[in-house]
């Protein structure tokens, strides 16, 4: 797109829009690698067009998601490092939408910087980008705002908004619980993108963010690495399973931990029983509960603890669904409790 726009007193005041321009030409290639069947616009309009095909979904519902990455960005930043933390922002918002059963289709997203850097930009967004083709879903559209005076010179932040569908008589209803209905766990890739003010409290990492590149000898990789460690996204998993079993629940374990989340996909008078020998908690947070002190029940309500997606289903359908997710590992199971989550 040529262009004559520029405005020489703006740039003055911090915002040069010419930059704008080059960080659109930057990105370019990235987000046209995850245009998929159903993409009728491309990169600098006014609105991302997707064309949906609904010839196999009778009674379409359009299922929306919104999130961000949170103070996992002052990592990223500490480090610099920027190419994974949009694998990030994309996981938080499909990983919720397919807890009803939704395909993600399109995604859009909002970046704010203190000063345009075209480089930076195309590193955030080639990372937006690989999470969506991880989703199977098309980067449409965005918005990239230059914030002098609101973000300093080196911050920004980071959202997205993602749309899917799901046929409505394929929502996963969770009326059809029962007690001794099982949980499935689908392994999360570490913190995710949850509890990072904790984590920045407990390792004093705005005092002194040096400690991102000390060797634990718990960990295989630097501490900041193991941090920034892209959220993990399920929905190829999702999709997999829901062609052979039906899913009668599925909750997200992001904010709030397994107190918060478990219960939502559970149904009225029903709680999780769950014995911590079971978990397969990943080194990272046995660290992080040793070096703040942490007490048990503060850790599971507030991070994964190596538990990204917690699934139920029958108990007839747990060989299957091990077979088809070969991580996923039984997790606990479903019984009439006023308590929503019990940890033996």
């Amino acid at each position: 797109m040529k262009t004559e726009s520029h405005s020489k007193r703006y740039a003055q005041a911090g915002v040069d829009i010419t930059r704008g321009y080059q960080a659109v030409e930057a990105i370019k290639g990235h987000v046209q690698q995850t245009y998929i069947k159903g993409v009728c616009s491309t990169i600098g309009g006014f609105g991302g067009l997707f064309e949906l095909d609904l010839s196999q979904t009778p009674n379409p519902v359009l299922v929306c998601g919104t999130d961000g990455v949170g103070t996992k960005l002052k990592l990223a930043i500490s480090m610099d490092r920027h190419d994974t933390i949009g694998i990030d922002c994309v996981a938080m918002c499909v990983n919720d939408v397919i807890c009803c059963g939704a395909t993600p289709k399109v995604f859009l997203d909002y970046l704010a910087l203190g000063v345009m850097d075209p480089f930076l930009v195309e590193q955030i967004v080639k990372g937006v980008a690989q999470g969506c083709k991880e989703a199977g879903c098309a980067l449409i559209g965005g918005e990239t705002a230059e914030m002098p005076g609101f973000y300093t010179r080196n911050e920004y932040d980071l959202a997205g908004f993602c749309c899917a569908v799901v046929d409505k008589p394929k929502i996963f209803d969770n009326t059809s619980i029962k007690e001794g209905d099982i949980l499935i766990a689908l392994p999360s890739s570490g913190v995710h993108s949850n509890g990072f003010s904790l984590v920045r409290d407990v390792f004093n990492l705005d005092a002194d963010p040096s400690i991102l590149t000390k060797r634990y000898p718990s960990l295989k990789l630097s501490l900041g690495e193991e941090l920034l460690k892209p959220t993990r996204i399920y929905v190829d998993a999702m999709r997999s399973l829901m062609k052979e079993v039906a899913v009668k629940g599925a909750s997200h374990i992001t904010g709030g931990g397994f107190y918060e989340n478990i219960p939502r996909c559970l149904g009225e008078g029903y709680g999780a029983v769950i014995r911590l020998k079971d978990i397969k908690i990943p080194p990272i947070f046995e660290l992080i509960k040793q070096v703040g002190d942490i007490d048990v029940k503060d850790m599971f309500n507030t991070f994964n603890m190596g538990v990204g997606m917690v699934l139920v289903f029958e108990a007839s359908h747990v060989d299957t669904v091990l077979s088809i997710v070969k991580d996923a590992y039984v997790l606990g199971e479903v019984v009439k409790s006023d308590t929503a989550v019990t940890l033996l």
